[in-house]
C-alpha cells in the first residue's frame, strides 16, 4: 500500500508538470500585483486551507499573499459538537458568506486572486470567485479538475469553481480524492490533492520569486536560522511582517466609507479606482 500510494503521487508530479505554462501565466499575475503594491488573496474552505497556509507565511514564503482562512469553515479539529464538522460543511453551502467576507476588504482591480476548492462545486468557494471577478479581478482556481467534472455544484444554476475563474490549475488527483484501493475494504484511502496542491502552491512560489527578483524587487522570504543564520533570520522576519502589515493596510484603507459597499458590489468596479 505504501508502494502504490507513493506511485500514484509520482504520477502526479507528472499532471503538475504538464502545466508549466499555465503555472507560469499564474505566476504572472500574481507577481504583477505584488510589484504594484497589492495583494494575491488566497482563499480555501474546508481542507483546502492547507494550501492558503502553505502560500503563507511559513518558511520559504514572503509577503504579497492575504491568506483568508475562515475558522467557521475550517476548523475541523473538534470532529463533532461545538464547531464540529457538521456545521462546517453547512456553512460551506450557505449563499451570501462569502460577500459578507468580501466586505471586509478594499479590493482593487490590481489584486488578483487564488481560490481553491477540490470539487470547485461548495457555494462559499463558487461564490468568492464569483465576487472577485465581479470586482474586476483575475481569478486563478486550484481544483481537482477529474474530481469537479464528476461532482454536482451545490448552486442552483449547476456553476463551478471553474466557471468564474480566467484560468484553473488541476492538483491530478484522481475523482474522490483518495488514490489506495485496500483489498477487502470496499472504500479507497490516502487522498492525492494536497499532494498536487502543494506542488502547484510552491511552484508558483518560485516562479514569483524569480519575477520578483528579476524586477529588482526581491522577496522578503521567511528563512530559517539553520540557513541565513539567526540575526539574518530574525532581521528578515521582521520585515516580511511589516511590509505585510503595509499592504494589508491598504485593503482597509477604504472600507466603510459612504456608498463603498452598494456602489461597488452593484457596478462590479473597486470602489477605489473609480
Amino acid at each position: 500500500m505504501i508502494q502504490e500510494y507513493l506511485k500514484k503521487s509520482r504520477a502526479i508530479i507528472d499532471a503538475v508538470e504538464r502545466q508549466e505554462e499555465p503555472l507560469r501565466q499564474a505566476a504572472r499575475w500574481f507577481a504583477d500585483t505584488i510589484l504594484a503594491g497589492r495583494m494575491v488573496h488566497v482563499f480555501g474552505s474546508g481542507h483546502s486551507r492547507i494550501m492558503v497556509e502553505e502560500m503563507w507565511p511559513r518558511y520559504g514564503s514572503f509577503p504579497g499573499f492575504n491568506p483568508i482562512v475562515e475558522l467557521s469553515l475550517t476548523f475541523h479539529n473538534l470532529v463533532v459538537g461545538a464547531n464540529g464538522q457538521r456545521q462546517a460543511m453547512f456553512l460551506e453551502n450557505v449563499s451570501g458568506l462569502a460577500e459578507r467576507i468580501l466586505r471586509n476588504y478594499d479590493l482593487s482591480g490590481q489584486d488578483t486572486a487564488l481560490v481553491i476548492s477540490s470539487s470547485g462545486c461548495n457555494v462559499v468557494p463558487v461564490e468568492m470567485a464569483e465576487g472577485f471577478r465581479r470586482r474586476g479581478i483575475r481569478v486563478v482556481a486550484l481544483i481537482t479538475k477529474e474530481h469537479s467534472e464528476q461532482s454536482t455544484s451545490k448552486r442552483a444554476d449547476g456553476l463551478k469553481l471553474g466557471d468564474f475563474a480566467d484560468l484553473v490549475l488541476d492538483t491530478g488527483a484522481p475523482a474522490g480524492d483518495a488514490m489506495v484501493s485496500v483489498p477487502g475494504l470496499d472504500t479507497p484511502v490516502s487522498p492525492g490533492s494536497t499532494v498536487g496542491g502543494a506542488l502547484i502552491i510552491n511552484c508558483l512560489k518560485a516562479e514569483v520569486a524569480r519575477l520578483l527578483t528579476e524586477a529588482g524587487r526581491p522577496p522578503k522570504v521567511l528563512s530559517s536560522a539553520a540557513v541565513v543564520g539567526s540575526e539574518r533570520a530574525v532581521e528578515l522576519f521582521e520585515a516580511a511582517y511589516d511590509e505585510h502589515a503595509h499592504r494589508i493596510a491598504k485593503l482597509y484603507a477604504q472600507v466603510g466609507f459612504p456608498s463603498y459597499v452598494s456602489e461597488a458590489a452593484e457596478s462590479g468596479v473597486p470602489a477605489n479606482t473609480r
